[in-house]
């Protein structure tokens, strides 16, 4: 009888410690894969990433924060919790900087424009007529111009995750249809901060203001601007076409965005962790560099059906003035980043339409 309870004790500590072992491993960090059983961990221990962009949600950039989002969350079990505040919600343009490098948000996903605050050399994105198609704007971020805009960003502790698309700009405005380059004469446009996109404005005659997106319905409400260049998809869903008379179909820049992340909290993140957020982060942006040009395409359907902007297609004949014109700005950025950048403005400037 006592040797019976013996082997009893014996075989109800060995089933206890192979359970306590497999919880472990389930839902102790660095133990295993954690993406098991969300209903196993306490609040307390999720990972959250606070992820901060200024646009609406049913944008390019929007739908690819949240579907990361909900990837994240669904690979993870709920253990990394991606928090997104769209809409200039958490921070505005100019703030998001400062809340990363402090830690207050953990991923951003600003404009290619406004990486020109870190760094003027992202100002070659912002050249008027640069790329004739997304498939360009690819092949030069996949090659050595971005490899080198990457790792600079590093000496400022940011990391580059991806590039996300926006697609390429209109110009919206409430005086009068722009087609000739003399149409731009005396008007004023927001812009983003950015020396090239102020020189591409001065250099068609008008002034530029550069002002937060967040800011920019208004100005355009109350007239302290006269219009703004932006994707189709920024002008459908900031309702632009409220405020403004005019579209034009230009595709005269692109607009891009850089996701970045604090670079000590990224690499200070468990391995398994960062495996899972790097291989969703590059199928999300396969996702959105296609999502971006259907999102653009129905937006511009939406905007005909509405009506309330008179839409001008540039000729082939008008555009190849607006580019002949717009050449100087090309000169301008390459005084001002230097002859390491000479060969690809150069490269860029030659790449006609």
């Amino acid at each position: 009888m006592g040797r019976r309870v013996t082997v009893t004790v014996i075989v109800t500590v060995i089933v206890t410690v192979i359970v306590t072992l497999l919880f472990l491993l389930f839902t102790v960090p660095g133990c295993g894969k954690r993406v098991i059983d969300g209903q196993q961990i306490a609040k307390g221990e999720k990972i959250v990433i606070k992820f901060s962009h200024v646009v609406a949600e049913n944008t390019p950039k929007g739908l690819a924060a949240q579907r990361f989002a909900d990837l994240v969350r669904q690979r993870t079990g709920g253990y990394v919790e991606v928090q997104v505040f769209p809409n200039s919600s958490l921070y505005k343009d100019g703030e998001e900087f400062e809340a990363l490098q402090n830690g207050s948000v953990q991923m951003i996903a600003p404009a290619t424009s406004k990486m020109s605050m870190l760094d003027p050399a992202w100002q070659i994105l912002d050249l008027p007529y640069a790329f004739r198609n997304l498939t360009e704007v690819h092949a030069m971020m996949d090659g050595t111009a971005g490899r080198k805009l990457f790792a600079r960003l590093e000496e400022q502790g940011m990391l580059g995750l991806a590039m996300w698309d926006n697609g390429f700009k209109q110009i919206t405005n409430n005086q009068h249809p722009l087609a000739q380059v003399k149409d731009f004469k005396d008007l004023t446009f927001r812009v983003m901060p950015s020396k090239v996109l102020e020189n591409q404005f001065k250099q068609l005659g008008a002034a530029a203001l550069p002002m937060p997106f967040s800011d920019v319905h208004q100005a355009l409400a109350d007239g302290s601007v006269d219009g703004e260049e932006n994707t189709i998809s920024n002008i459908y869903t900031q309702r632009f076409d409220q405020v403004q008379k005019y579209l034009t179909i230009s595709n005269h820049g692109y607009i891009g965005y850089v996701v970045l992340s604090n670079s000590e909290f990224w690499n200070n993140l468990p391995a398994e962790v960062r495996k899972i957020l790097e291989e969703t982060l590059i199928e999300v942006t396969v996702w959105q560099q296609r999502k971006a040009e259907e999102v653009n395409n129905n937006h511009l359907e939406e905007l005909k059906k509405q009506g309330q902007l008179k839409i001008h297609l540039l000729s082939p004949d008008e555009e190849k003035m607006w580019q002949q014109e717009l050449l100087p700005v090309y000169d301008r950025l390459a005084l001002e980043v230097g002859p390491e950048w000479a060969d690809i403005i150069r490269g860029l400037k030659n790449n006609g339409r």
